[in-house]
């Protein structure tokens, strides 16, 4: 298996630690550069081949957008993920369009940042020893960028469940629920909707506080975290 070049785009130092922590531990990548901003980016790329980018969205001078519109107006041969803040249909419809191998939302796992380098891999071994094209191959490559909800997300846990959840929470942004007042609102067991606020706090997309005013047992409060 090839090695992999990889050049990180982002202004916050601490995150583009983390993420080259989070690469280093994978042996098939290596960063070659990390950039604070698009314009830098692009000029780093004018002479230093790389096969992957690592980009932010919200940056200075370049934001992740445009850096990326300029890549592919200079037809640069280089992949992308995404990693930002920006979590609305927009940025998600404008990533898409410039052909992004994946599209992370802050904070995310090791798991789901190891996920994307995966997909990564499984398309450039499958286009890399074919010489022509049929529909079969044609196929595979595409079904193994577009992994289904169960190769993303742990086992046990459904996309479909999982937004059916976050919509509920969004609706009360500010309010704090138990368990059992999500689980009435989106006809879910008790039981699941344990399991999936746990994830959910676990990937950082939900804050959980023990409420010990019950007069009873303590019970977890949920909302969804603030952006």
């Amino acid at each position: 298996m090839s090695m992999y070049k990889v050049l990180i785009v982002e202004d916050d130092p601490m995150v583009a630690m983390i993420n080259e922590q989070y690469i280093s531990r994978n042996k098939n990548f290596t960063v070659v550069e990390k950039c604070k901003d698009g314009r830098s980016a692009l000029e780093f790329l004018k002479s230093n081949p790389v096969d992957l980018i690592i980009l932010d969205v919200f940056m200075p001078y370049a934001d992740g957008f445009e850096t990326l519109r300029q890549i592919r107006k200079n037809k640069i041969p280089v992949e992308a993920i995404m990693v930002t803040a920006a979590n609305d249909k927009e940025s998600l419809e404008e990533a898409l369009h410039l052909g992004v191998v994946d599209y992370l939302v802050k904070p995310f796992t090791f798991d789901r940042f190891r996920m994307a380098l995966d997909k990564f891999i499984v398309q450039m071994e499958a286009l890399k020893d074919l010489e022509t094209l049929n529909q079969k191959n044609i196929d595979f490559i595409i079904d193994a960028s577009r992994k289904k909800s169960e190769d993303i997300h742990p086992k046990g846990i459904q996309e479909k469940t999982l937004q059916l959840i976050v919509e509920h929470l969004k609706e009360d942004k500010l309010v704090w629920l138990t368990g059992d007042a999500i689980a009435e609102k989106t006809g879910l067991t008790g039981v699941t909707v344990r399991r999936y606020m746990n994830y959910l706090a676990e990937a950082g997309m939900v804050t959980g506080e023990m409420n010990y005013e019950t007069g009873g047992r303590p019970c977890m409060l949920y909302r969804i975290a603030e952006e």
